[in-house]
Parts: C-alpha cells; structure tokens; sequence
C-alpha cells in the first residue's frame, strides 16, 4: 500500500501552449494585420521573433521567423533576393495552382510546405522554419531554413572501441537518423515521428525494419509513448523511465547506446530503437539481460577471441556482485572452510582492526564510490588522476592506519574493477547496488544470506518483462536455437535465424551458408 501511493501518479491538468484539440482546427486568416498581431500576441516580445512586412510584385506579404533558430544569411540569399526580383514584375496569386507555380519558380531549391493551420505555423516557426504569408491568401508557406549548430560526430565517449566504426550519435536527431540510415539502405527502414512535451515538443521517432519488426512490440511501444502527458523531456533517460514497464527493479529494462553500430545491427535483428532529439543515447527495446554482456565489437574480432571477451564480462559481474559478501560471510561465519595457512594469515592482518569485518567492508565499499563519483564528475584533465592516485593513497593509508585489513583492500578494490568490465553503465551501477543488499544478507546469515539472497534475484530477474518479452530470455524459458548468440558467439556464418522470442516475421537472418575450406590439392602423379 505504501509503495502505491509513492508511485501513483497524481492525475493534473497540463496547460500546454499547444492548444487543445478542438482548437487546433484554427485556420490562417487572410489579413496580414491580423495575423501579425495573432503571431505576435503569441510569441510575445521575445527578442528573436522576426515579423516584417514585404510585397511581392503588386502583392502585400508578411515574412516571420526565429533568429535564433535559423540561417539569415540564408534567408537573404534564397527568399529575400528572390522575392526582390519577384517584385519587378506584376505578380497576383489568387489560387492555391498559382501559388504552388510561383513556389516552384521564385523560392526553388528550398524545402517548401504548404500551411492551413496556426498550430502548424507556430511548429513550423519553433522548428526554425521562415513563414511567408500572402495577402488575402489563406494558405501559408513554409520554407525550412533552420541553422542550429551541433556537435560534430566524435568518437563515443562512455563505450570504448578497439576496432570497429569511430563514429557515436550527437544531440542532433537529423544526423542519427542519417548514420542509421548511411548503414541500412533499406527502402523498409521506418522513422516515425512522435512530438512529447507541452513545453519542450521534443522529437522523437521510433525506427524500425518493416517486414521484420513484431508489429505487436511496436503498436505496443506506440501505444505508450503516445500516452505520455508531460511538460518537459529534454533526453532519452526521462522517455525511458515513462515507457519502461511499471516494475520496482535496479535492473535497466532498456539498452541504450551512443554507437551507431549496435543500434544498427539491433535493428536488423528485429529490434526496435527511439531516437530523442538533444540526446546521444539512443534507446534500443525490447531488451534482455544478456544484451548487456554483448557489443557490437564481440563481431568484428574471430569468434574464439569474442567469446572467452564475453566470458569475462559474465565472469567479471559475478565478482562484482558476490566477492565482498562471500569474504564477508566466510571471515565472519564459516572459517573453518578457509584453508589454514590462508587463515593464518588473515587473521594476522586483522589482529589490531578495532571494527568488525562488516564495518571495514563497508568503508572500503563508501569510499570507493567516492572516489568513482569524484573520477566521473571532476573536469577530464584531473578526474582518472584523482581516482588512481585518491586510491592508491588511501588504500595504503586505511592499511598502515590500521582501520581495514589488506584483505579486505584487495577483496573491494577487485570488485570495484571487475564493475567497470560491463560496457553499459546503467547495468554496472544496478550491479554496485545489488552489492550492498547481499552484503547485509551475508552479514546475517553468513553464506546462507548470500544463497537466499541470489536465489530472491533470480527469481526476480525471471519475472521481468520488456515490452511483453521475457527478461532472462533465451536463458528462461530456455531457448536452445538462441544459445549459439549468449555467453559464446559461434562463428557467424552459423547464425542464421534471429533471436526466437523476439518472433520476428522474417526469422531467417542470412541463407545457408557455409565455412569456407581451402582448396583441394590435386594429384601430381
């Protein structure tokens, strides 16, 4: 009842600058003067609305724009030039033919639209769009000119790349559409366009291959961001809590991505991806907990060499998650496992600690995360000194101090580095917190906690779900076709369908196709 009430969400009205439904059928009048006290009246005295009047030929206009969001060196070479040659000779639009005709001759070259609504011209105007308004004339003309400087495409900053493409998603949506697109050419590519935020009418599309995707998942992912009601969504994260299933988990229930590869290579498999304009992390759905040992780079390197990478990042989250409450259950419960010459020595190491083991693990574990969090936010320049040289210093310290044992030391500062194996950083900061709970399991019921406390996990992870999909998937249910692409990667030419619990319309990934062979020697004699 108490975790009701904190998660339920208060139903309010949101009072968007949007106009409500019944109101978005406001069609463009035909006086100027009207207009551009309508359009002013509506963007305020905000310093970078632009509304001026011009004529063309005989014909009265109204131009109107963003500075901030458009090119005007542009605007005054392809509109403002044109429409000033216009305006030599007689010109009188009185239809919607000779209109579009006077679009096609004067304004050529540019992107044009034909406008009927003010809902459309104020998202017109916002997305960087010029306005041209012609007297007595009910229809308006869009000409996109927007001009928003972006971050070049870099090298991702959180996934490292040994080999493979260099390129990472930016903030701009227009260039991640076209860095899918540069790798797909595929007419059955789909990017559909969604707008979130009374505030903000953020971008976003949902991508797809059509013929592949289960439309199931897909209707299912449109149904949810369709009903988001929200003021504001400035990146991925916040869609990502809004759609994600409604479960109490510190496990991500969506992958996310700043390389254009994986996405890429998700959506071929019959994945489907969200793409929020102002944000380099790029959402991929439904997803699994094996997504998050996987990355595109396991395919570019020989398949032995993948697997034993990706066995270690399997074997790394196990240390991560169970080597500080194992030491803490064995040290505290159950010695008489630890072989004696290795008891010996520990409990000389701990002969002056005036804290219990729990205690020392604990302030080993906190500091750690200090100095993680101070590494992460601190300029790039001193951030991997100061975690490097604030461990090794305090380390030493907290051992000739007397405060923690060596033991412990090693024990937490293995853990620590085993966290940072796992390429995605939501999936290592869920594995950091699931560290402490078994912790307190083990220093309760020693190894009795620990394997209660991994058999309540477990059976939590199995009852996930991501858009319907089963979280554990292809592990439970147990898929045996699937197990070719889990913790070893066959070679390639063996993976021929694609993930089964996906049910995708094409299953069939590529044809037969076998390993090559070399050729046979022919007979000299």
């Amino acid at each position: 009842m108490l975790f009701k009430k904190l998660f339920k969400s208060k139903t309010r009205n949101i009072d968007p600058w949007i106009p409500p439904q019944e109101s978005r059928n406001i069609k463009i009048g035909k006086e100027l003067k009207a207009n551009q006290n309508r359009f002013q009246e509506i963007f305020g005295h905000t310093s970078d609305f632009y509304i001026e009047s011009l004529y063309i030929g005989q014909q009265e206009a109204l131009i109107c724009y963003l500075t901030t969001m458009t090119d005007e060196q542009a605007i005054n070479d392809k509109i403002v030039l044109s429409l000033s040659v216009a305006s030599v000779n007689p010109l009188s639009i009185d239809n919607e033919s000779e209109l579009e005709q006077f679009c096609k001759e004067k304004l050529a070259g540019t992107q044009l639209q034909l406008l009927e609504y003010e809902t459309q011209v104020i998202d017109n105007i916002l997305s960087g769009h010029v306005i041209l308004f012609i007297k007595d004339f009910t229809k308006a003309i869009s000409i996109r000119m927007n001009s928003i400087s972006t971050r070049s495409i870099e090298e991702p900053s959180t996934q490292g790349i040994i080999r493979g493409p260099k390129d990472g998603f930016t903030e701009s949506s227009d260039t991640n559409l076209s860095l899918i697109r540069r790798r797909i050419k595929n007419p059955s590519l789909r990017f559909e366009k969604h707008t979130l935020g009374s505030d903000t009418a953020t971008t976003v599309y949902v991508c797809y291959i059509d013929g592949i995707v289960n439309h199931g998942i897909l209707e299912e992912i449109n149904k949810r961001i369709s009903d988001i009601k929200t003021t504001a969504i400035f990146d991925s994260g916040t869609l990502e809590e809004l759609i994600s299933d409604k479960t109490i988990t510190l496990f991500p229930l969506i992958f996310n991505s700043e390389r254009p590869d994986t996405i890429s290579a998700n959506l071929v498999e019959g994945k489907i991806a969200i793409i929020v304009d102002g944000s380099p992390f790029v959402l991929l759905l439904p997803t699994v907990f094996n997504d998050f040992f996987q990355i595109s780079e396991d395919y570019y390197h020989p398949f032995l060499m993948s697997s034993f990478a990706r066995m270690i990042r399997y074997l790394s989250f196990m240390i991560s998650l169970l080597f500080p409450s194992l030491y803490l259950s064995v040290i505290t419960y159950h010695i008489e496992i630890i072989p004696t010459p290795l008891l010996v020595s520990l409990t000389s190491q701990r002969e002056n600690i005036p804290f219990p083991a729990l205690f020392e693990v604990f302030i080993m574990e906190i500091t750690f995360e200090i100095l993680r969090e101070a590494g992460a936010r601190m300029p790039k320049a001193v951030g991997p000194t100061v975690s490097i040289v604030g461990g090794l210093v305090i380390g030493q310290a907290v051992i000739e101090a007397g405060i923690v044992s060596t033991s412990t030391v090693i024990i937490i500062a293995l853990s620590t580095i085993s966290s940072f194996v796992s390429p995605i950083y939501s999936f290592a900061v869920s594995t950091r917190l699931l560290r402490f709970i078994l912790i307190l399991f083990a220093s309760v019921f020693g190894l009795y906690g620990v394997a209660l406390g991994l058999l309540l996990l477990i059976g939590h992870l199995c009852g996930l779900r991501s858009f319907g999909i089963p979280y554990m998937a292809p592990f439970a249910p147990f898929i045996i076709e699937d197990q070719k692409d889990v913790i070893f990667r066959f070679p390639i030419f063996s993976l021929k369908n694609r993930p089964s619990y996906l049910k995708t319309e094409k299953q069939l990934r590529q044809p037969n196709v076998e390993s090559p062979t070399p050729p046979m020697e022919e007979d000299s004699g």
